[in-house]
């Protein structure tokens, strides 16, 4: 690198455009990989992600955050009784009342620590994408049970209008 005329400074500013050109190819229409970033059932990031995908997991967090300080909308909204649709919850008070069961469409932030993984539900979908059939199904049937356990179910995406407003609709 040094021969092409390249300084050391640069290879961070390389790694990122590697990071993001496998990050957009990932989340074409024609390719939805949402599985590449390695977030698992249990909502968490294995250590080789963090070393790969460092630069947009630590960019996609930072943007969700600001921009929920900086909207003026409501965290969640209560859609009926016992069911609620919203943002990622980074901190303790975006959670509804009642210790809500969780399901995440995300696959690019992680479930949040006050979140207990028995009452988490991982949907990997990329932001502007449906989750498929089978997810939704899912969901459904995970949501209806924990409602028939007399537990609220909160369903979030980063901001709770796309991928989480269609596992709703389907609830």
């Amino acid at each position: 690198l040094c021969q092409l005329g390249m300084k050391i400074v640069m290879l961070p500013f390389l790694f990122t455009g590697l990071v993001a050109c496998i990050v957009t190819f990932a989340s074409h229409t024609a390719v939805n990989l949402p599985w590449i970033l390695g977030k698992n059932s249990v909502g968490r990031f294995p250590f080789w992600s963090f070393i790969l995908f460092g630069p947009f997991l630590m960019l996609a967090r930072t943007y969700a955050m600001v921009k929920r300080f900086m909207r003026k909308e409501a965290v969640y909204d209560k859609i009926v009784e016992g069911l609620y649709l919203g943002g990622w919850p980074f901190l303790l008070r975006h959670l509804p009342p009642g210790n809500p069961s969780v399901i995440d469409c995300t696959c690019e932030l992680p479930r949040s620590s006050f979140v207990p993984k028995d009452e988490y539900l991982c949907l990997a979908t990329w932001d502007t994408r449906a989750p498929s059939p089978y997810q939704i199904e899912l969901a459904a049937r995970w949501a209806c049970e924990k409602r028939s356990e007399g537990k609220p179910v909160y369903v979030h995406c980063a901001f709770g209008h796309g991928r989480s407003a269609c596992v709703v609709c389907a609830i």
